[in-house]
C-alpha cells in the first residue's frame, strides 16, 4: 500500500454517534437513556417524546448513520484505503460498549473514533470520550485486552465539511422566489447549550465568553457568508441563532432562538430567511422538528417566507475529509510531517484533546486525551 494511504498504526475506525429510537415502542427507553441519572419521571419523558411520535417514534439519525458508513467504505475501498469501519452510539442499538467488545474479539488494537460532532464542547466532544472511558472500564472488568483509542481531530472548518454546506445554502436562496431572493437574510443555526459550557469549551486559552464552541461556529458561518458572496456577487446579512434548548428555565443558555431570530427579522423587514444547520452534521432530529416544522411553522403564522439548507450528511466530499483526516492522524502517529487542512481563521484544531478541554461539572474519566486513564 502507498504511503499516501497507510493508515498504520490503526487498525480500525469507530463512527460513534448519538443513536436515537427506530420504533414507538423504542422512544421512552431511548429517553430514558438519554437522561438517565437526572429523575424524570416517565410521563414526562412521554411529553419529550411527543417530537419522535411525530415521526412514527423513529428518528432520522440511525439511517443517516448508516448511509454515512456506506459512503466510508464506498470511499475507503474507491482509493485503496484498507481499513474497517465500525459503528457504536450513546443511547441506542448498537451500542458502543458492545461494537468496542465486537472490534475487541475481532483483533483491532488501534483504534480511530469519528463522533458525528464537528465542534468543541463538553457534549459534542467530552461527553464522547467519557463514554469511551466508561466502555473500556467495562471490558477491563471483563478481562478483555483493551484496545488503545484516539478521536480525530474537530473538522468543522475542513472543505469536505464546509463546501457542501455552502453549496446547501446556495440551493436554498434559488430557490426563494426571485423577487426576495436578494434581500435574504442567513441564520447559521446549531444546538444551544449552557452558557456556562460553551463559556469553557475548547482548550483552557480558549475559555471566555462563549468559548471555542461559539468561535468555530462564527469562523465557519463567516466562511460560507464569504463564499455565497463569491458566487453570486450579493451580500446577504447574516446572524449565528441556536435551537434544540432544554433544561431548567433559570438557567442561561446561548441565544436568540430561531424562532425569536424570526419574529424579528421579520419585524425588521426582512423579505426572506434561509436557515442553515452547520451545527449538525445530518438531518436528525433536531433539524427535522426545530426547524422544518416548529421553525417552519413559525414562519408561516409571519409570512415570512423560508428555506432550509441542507446538513452535510453522506456527501462524498465528507467521506472524503474523513479519509484525509484519518491518513493525516496516522502520518502524526508514525512521526511523520503531514500538512493539516483547514479553512478560515482558526486553523486546524489540536490532535489530542488537552487537560481542561470542555470540562465537565464533575469530573469524569475520559478516553482519547490527554487526561486519559487508557493511555
Amino acid at each position: 500500500m502507498p504511503d499516501a494511504l497507510d493508515p498504520t498504526p490503526y487498525d480500525a475506525l469507530l463512527l460513534l454517534s448519538f443513536g436515537g429510537p427506530e420504533g414507538p415502542d423504542d422512544v421512552v427507553p431511548f429517553l430514558e437513556n438519554v437522561t438517565r441519572g437526572r429523575g424524570i419521571p416517565k410521563e414526562r419523558l412521554k411529553e419529550v417524546g411527543q417530537h419522535y411520535f411525530l415521526f412514527g417514534g423513529v428518528s432520522p439519525i440511525n439511517a443517516q448513520n448508516r448511509a454515512l458508513l456506506d459512503a466510508l467504505r464506498e470511499d475507503f475501498a474507491d482509493h485503496g484505503l484498507d481499513l474497517p469501519v465500525y459503528w457504536g452510539n450513546r443511547n441506542w442499538a448498537p451500542y458502543l460498549t458492545d461494537t468496542l467488545r465486537e472490534m475487541v474479539a475481532d483483533g483491532r488494537r488501534r483504534i480511530l473514533v469519528l463522533a458525528t460532532s464537528a465542534y468543541a464542547s463538553y457534549s459534542g466532544c467530552r461527553q464522547y470520550r467519557e463514554n469511551l472511558a466508561d466502555a473500556l472500564a467495562t471490558l477491563e472488568a471483563e478481562g478483555l485486552e483493551l484496545p488503545r483509542i484516539d478521536k480525530l481531530r474537530h473538522y468543522f472548518n475542513h472543505p469536505g465539511f464546509v463546501e457542501p454546506m455552502i453549496d446547501g445554502v446556495l440551493r436554498s436562496l434559488a430557490d426563494l422566489p426571485e423577487d426576495v431572493r436578494a434581500g435574504a437574510h442567513i441564520a447559521f443555526t446549531t444546538h444551544s447549550i449552557p452558557t456556562s459550557a460553551a463559556d469553557t469549551s475548547g482548550p483552557v486559552e480558549a475559555h471566555g465568553e462563549g468559548g471555542a464552541y461559539v468561535e468555530q461556529h462564527l469562523d465557519v458561518a463567516q466562511l460560507i457568508a464569504d463564499a455565497v458572496r463569491e458566487r453570486t456577487g450579493v451580500d446577504h446579512p447574516w446572524r449565528l441563532v441556536y435551537q434544540s434548548r432544554s433544561g431548567a428555565p433559570h438557567i442561561p443558555w446561548l441565544e436568540p432562538d430561531i424562532c425569536d431570530h424570526l419574529q424579528e427579522r421579520h419585524a425588521a423587514g426582512v423579505p426572506a430567511v434561509v436557515m442553515a444547520p452547520i451545527g449538525f452534521v445530518s438531518d436528525h432530529m433536531e433539524v427535522l422538528y426545530d426547524l422544518d416544522t416548529e421553525a417552519t411553522a413559525k414562519a408561516g403564522e409571519l409570512g415570512l417566507p423560508v428555506r432550509r439548507s441542507a446538513t452535510v450528511g453522506a456527501d462524498p466530499r465528507f467521506a472524503a475529509a474523513v479519509r484525509e483526516l484519518i491518513l493525516e492522524r496516522a502520518a502524526v502517529e508514525r512521526g511523520q510531517g503531514a500538512t493539516p487542512c483547514a479553512l478560515g481563521a482558526l486553523g486546524p484544531s489540536h490532535h489530542v484533546c488537552p487537560v481542561g478541554c470542555c470540562p465537565a461539572r464533575a469530573p469524569r474519566p475520559a478516553a482519547a486525551g490527554a487526561d486519559s486513564p487508557y493511555a
